[in-house]
């Protein structure tokens, strides 16, 4: 008698063959509608094409264990007297071996096929935007900054992973120490900055920024308003000397002087990279300088312990930015999401953005009352004209309180300050502080004017515009 155990034999390979068939169904299907277009949810990709996959394997892996568990009951049979199952007997020669064999063939190719699509969309959705920012609570915040950034229409594993399989290898086995924080609250607040595991610059920034192609000067112009009765505006024109772009031969200057050709710039600092103790800079001649302060360690550390600079070490938040108060009330005002003819509206604005509130809810009521109570006693008479600005001036500020403040993190005004500049932190005076000297006793240069030239400051009518744009 031949026997071969089939997979009704087992309750194991009946639920492999139920799940293996099941999820595959599911990802087809789920594949054709994200090509159409109709996945809205970032977590119908998750389960489509990370847990789904996952059920598949399983089932197909739970089919051959349910045929082991039918032969060995079959054995166990047959020590008690009944026939000791053969093995199976392929004979091409029976059509019916014939029809099992195709039938396990193209089941095979089908089985290959959803993997590979799920494999490859999986793939997808583990790069995607949505997927990085699906852990609600912990990346709500860096999505809302990713959002109002220059590289919103940037990936993050473009930055933050960049080419290779290295990187991504490395990305994805960090990604499962933060799935278990999230799911067991072990992350810290507010998240710390990734800056010692950041890929370098080079390798991401380098992709579409070029040092080679800085160059000139560029003007800027900043407006602001004062926090008088009249919410004055004033400007500032700065004439900021990009720099860069220049050969190993030609001269370095400018603020990308720092990453031109032939520039190597390391430094010891604090791990936070806010108080920097020691600069090693050589230059495209070839000249090494060592500039130290009074902290610097009479011994220098091993190489591993220096920090290379690059574009990260000025651009600490090129994407992720949370700004400041006032700039933020300007920028609204600018914008015309706050009237500028209410008076008092940048002192009071202020003041309600700084209070500490409970959440973001309690912030947009908070705020809100402040400022109906502020107006109606300054002018009874004037407010019910003035009420609809308030209101729009008020929901204007909740947003702005929204986007940089998020209680649940514990992230609140100047967490995540910028080293560009030198309003936030220190920024550029790490370095160019007087402190930083060579063995002949010259510092780092102070002058600001390797950076930038400062045409007009806090003026109301600055006379170089009118010259500009006469």
């Amino acid at each position: 008698m031949k026997h071969t155990p089939g997979l009704p034999r087992t309750t194991i390979g009946i639920l492999g063959a139920a799940l293996t068939t099941v999820s595959g169904i599911l990802i087809l299907g789920l594949a054709a509608a994200a090509m159409q277009g109709h996945l809205g949810s970032p977590y119908i990709g998750i389960v489509a094409f990370l847990v789904l996959p996952a059920f598949f394997i399983l089932g197909l892996l739970l089919i051959p264990a349910g045929a082991w568990l039918a032969r060995r009951r079959a054995r166990i049979a047959a020590e008690r007297g009944e026939e000791i199952p053969h093995l199976p007997i392929i004979d091409f020669n029976d059509d019916l071996t014939r029809r099992r064999v195709l039938i396990v063939a193209v089941l095979t190719a089908l089985n290959v096929l959803v993997l590979g699509v799920a494999g490859y969309k999986g793939l997808q959705v583990m790069d995607s935007v949505a997927f990085c920012g699906s852990c609600h609570s912990v990346m709500d915040p860096e999505v809302t900054a990713y959002g109002r950034s220059p590289h919103a229409r940037v990936g993050c594993v473009q930055c933050h992973i960049g080419e290779g399989a290295s990187w991504f290898v490395k990305s994805k086995l960090s990604g499962a120490w933060q799935l278990i924080s999230v799911t067991f609250d072990l992350y810290q607040r507010p998240i710390p900055v990734p800056i010692h595991n950041l890929r370098p610059a080079r390798e991401t920034c380098e992709e579409c920024h070029w040092p080679s192609k800085f160059t000139g000067d560029r003007l800027r112009i900043t407006t602001a308003y004062a926090e008088d009765e009249a919410n004055t505006e004033k400007k500032t024109v700065a004439l900021l000397h990009v720099g860069g772009g220049q050969s190993a031969t030609g001269p370095i200057k400018g603020i990308h002087a720092h990453v031109a050709q032939g520039v190597h710039i390391r430094y010891l600092s604090d791990p936070n990279r806010n108080a920097i103790s020691t600069v090693e800079a050589t230059w495209a001649d070839g000249r090494t300088v060592l500039y130290r302060t009074k902290d610097t360690p009479a011994t220098l550390p091993a190489p591993e312990a220096w920090r290379t600079m690059d574009c990260i070490d000025c651009h600490n938040r090129p994407t992720h930015r949370y700004r400041e108060a006032g700039p933020e009330i300007d920028q609204a005002i600018l914008a015309h999401r706050i009237d500028v003819a209410l008076p008092w509206i940048k002192r009071e604005g202020l003041k309600a953005l700084l209070v500490a509130y409970p959440s973001q809810d309690a912030a947009r009521a908070g705020i809100e009352k402040q400022l109906t109570d502020f107006y109606r006693q300054l002018d009874p008479a004037a407010f019910p004209a003035r009420e609809p600005s308030v209101k729009t001036a008020a929901s204007a500020l909740g947003d702005i309180y929204g986007w940089n403040v998020w209680p649940n993190m514990k992230i609140t005004w100047g967490t995540y300050p910028s080293f560009l500049g030198h309003d936030q932190a220190p920024g550029c005076f790490r370095c160019h502080d007087g402190d930083h000297a060579d063995k002949s006793g010259k510092s780092i240069s102070q002058d600001c004017g390797l950076c930038h030239s400062l045409l007009a400051v806090d003026e109301k009518d600055p006379k170089i515009l009118s010259q500009l744009s006469p």
